[in-house]
């Protein structure tokens, strides 16, 4: 799939730059079958050609009619919400931890992503990410390390610590992002998370900022 990304970026920029020379070549009145006339205008082509890769790294990636041929990977930008099934057996119950809401928020562009997940007791951030796309095998995933950093509060029970996951990218019939996780504390579970919102929010919507294992304690209180 890159290879053929990679072709198909050259050939757009080979075939963008002839339509720029012939155009500046019509509206300065040149005749491109003599040098001078030729080469005098590459740098106005360079130019409008920086410009136009510019336009399309910073917005045109996004358009899905360049999706597949040109970008390989769906922008997923903004806020996705939904719940951490963990493994994790709670020392003082003996149970496995209820579903854990959790947010989802995603800062993309075409050359690189951050991943971040909040939940009401803890904050991760990706330093790792990648695409595993292949349309013909119909495999579309993200994947990123991350670091996770609790609050003050729960570092008694719950210690900063790094872990990995794999998601698959879902699209349709609604947009969502679900798979596995692990961690170096040798926990693991799965994450599912529904697309929430075009803005990217610094923290969880009200409904979801409840954790399952500080709820049990205050029951206990």
């Amino acid at each position: 799939m890159k290879n053929v990304v990679l072709k198909s970026s050259i050939y757009v920029l080979i075939g963008a730059s002839a339509l720029i020379w012939f155009g500046l070549a019509w509206i300065s009145d040149l005749n491109l079958s003599f040098a001078k006339d030729f080469f005098s205008l590459v740098p106005k082509v360079v130019s409008v050609d920086l410009l136009l890769i510019a336009i399309f790294v910073k917005w045109g990636w996004k358009f899905k009619v360049f999706r597949g041929w040109l970008v390989p990977f769906p922008d997923l930008n903004g806020t996705w919400i939904g719940h951490i099934y963990s493994n994790w057996i709670d020392g003082e119950t003996g149970e496995k931890i209820k579903p854990i809401p959790a947010m989802l928020t995603v800062k993309q562009n075409l050359f690189s992503a951050s991943y971040v997940v909040r939940t009401a007791e803890m904050q991760s951030d990706s330093y790792v990410e990648g695409f595993l796309i292949d349309e013909q095998r119909q495999q579309k995933e993200l994947t990123y390390s991350y670091s996770s950093k609790p609050r003050v509060s729960v570092t008694h029970r719950s210690n900063p610590h790094d872990g990995a996951c794999v998601l698959s990218i879902i699209e349709i019939p609604k947009r969502k992002l679900s798979g596995r996780y692990w961690t170096e504390r040798q926990t693991t579970g799965e994450m599912i998370f529904e697309f929430y919102s075009d803005e990217i929010l610094e923290e969880l919507p009200e409904e979801h900022r409840g954790h399952p294992k500080t709820e049990a304690e205050n029951r206990r209180l």
